[in-house]
């Protein structure tokens, strides 16, 4: 199949809409202009870091099926790629209908804007293994389903991003604070939650798969930390036996092939030994994949772009142990100003990526800060030290 790709801001434009721009939208505008693509960057807010690296910037709500549907047929784009998960996804798929191209499809879209559907997919339809699990709309129907899933649980939004929203039932006085909890950190209009049960587990990975014209690839798993369900550091590849990792590969494919479509999907599992738990799964790339912008000489996000434009992934090469850390900042400004960043660079094998978000209001990740080494320990211990040498003032 014979690839064209037009002179952009011209009528032979190559046009992409991305439906939300954070960082992880930024890096992917940034791939799509290396090979001239013409890039529309839409978000709730104004100068999001994706907005700022695009050709044209729209702000609107984009749980808002008519303004969305206005903008689409304004702008007559060749592909959307939604990044986030608070999207009027109906919408999405009336348009698909119509004609306009969504990445991967927009019921991979649908299905994954919140954990229920995909949850549903793979227990239901696929019969993969996943935590016992309940979905609670009512004050009522939530202690009934920590009664029935039990003490100790964990209880998400069934729609949030970075872990907002998510905390874990210890006790029965956990119980109601959780539940005000998820109910704070929901995005959009979602107003169910998950109640999900403890699998024992030794260790949880992301896997990036790629599903692209040539078939179905894979980078090397992703470990991870988390504070409060948001992701603060993470490392590749993550330690694994053989049979899992060959387990973990199947299901990814298996789920995302349900899916549909081309592009770079962020599938979760927990591990215990050789038995593999799927936990869920994003059709974009992923936060905790931000590592391979120095582990692999494609990152997610050059491979979400070859894919979603249905070019070639021959390979995925891997550059060694690498590790990532977050910056993050507290307190309230716009105007956030980074200091000693020169000493975060002093060690060999790191690097720094400073996302421009336009503010920070309470606590925010702003940047991170990436390493390679001989090995996993020495490669988060570089990635650590750098981040925490990053100074700020408000």
């Amino acid at each position: 199949m014979s690839i064209s790709i037009g002179t952009p801001l011209s009528s032979s434009g190559f046009k992409v809409m991305m439906l939300g721009s954070g960082e992880l939208g930024k890096e992917v505008v940034l791939e799509l202009q290396r090979l001239g693509v013409e890039v529309i960057a839409v978000d709730r807010y104004a100068d999001a870091p994706g907005m700022q690296v695009a050709h044209r910037q729209w702000v609107i709500d984009m749980l808002d099926g008519k303004a969305l549907r206005e903008l689409v047929e304004t702008e007559s784009p060749d592909l959307i790629i939604p990044e986030i998960e608070a999207i009027a996804t109906e919408t999405l798929v009336e348009l698909e209908k119509e004609g306009f191209k969504v990445i991967p499809s927009a019921n991979a879209v649908n299905l994954t804007m919140n954990r229920e559907g995909i949850r549903r997919l793979a227990s239901e339809k696929l019969g993969i293994a996943t935590s016992p699990y309940v979905f609670c709309e009512s004050e009522e129907e939530y202690k009934e389903g920590v009664k029935n899933v039990g003490i100790p649980c964990i209880v998400k939004p069934v729609m949030s991003s970075s872990g907002k929203g998510q905390s874990t039932v210890l006790s029965d006085s956990d119980v109601m604070s959780a539940w005000q909890y998820a109910k704070s950190g929901a995005r959009g209009q979602a107003s169910k939650v998950i109640v999900e049960g403890f699998v024992e587990f030794d260790y949880e990975i992301t896997l990036l798969t790629v599903q692209h014209e040539g078939g179905c690839s894979f980078c090397e798993p992703i470990g991870h930390r988390q504070e409060s369900g948001d992701y603060q550091e993470s490392w590749q590849p993550q330690p694994m036996t053989a049979a899992a990792l060959d387990n973990c590969q199947a299901i990814a494919e298996k789920v995302t092939s349900e899916l549909g479509g081309y592009g770079l999907f962020g599938v979760e599992f927990f591990i215990k030994g050789d038995k593999v738990f799927f936990s869920e799964v994003s059709p974009r790339p992923h936060d905790t994949g931000m590592v391979t912008m120095i582990s692999q000489d494609l990152s997610e996000f050059a491979l979400h772009v070859r894919a979603v434009l249905g070019l070639p992934v021959p390979d995925i090469r891997f550059r060694g142990a690498s590790a990532s850390s977050v910056i993050m900042v507290h307190g309230t400004s716009s105007q956030v100003t980074f200091q000693d960043v020169q000493a975060a660079l002093e060690e060999p094998g790191t690097q720094i990526r400073l996302f421009g978000k336009p503010e920070v209001s309470g606590e925010r990740r702003m940047g991170v800060c990436l390493a390679i080494g001989e090995n996993i320990e020495e490669a988060r211990g570089k990635a650590n030290l750098a981040a925490s040498k990053v100074q700020y003032s408000l």
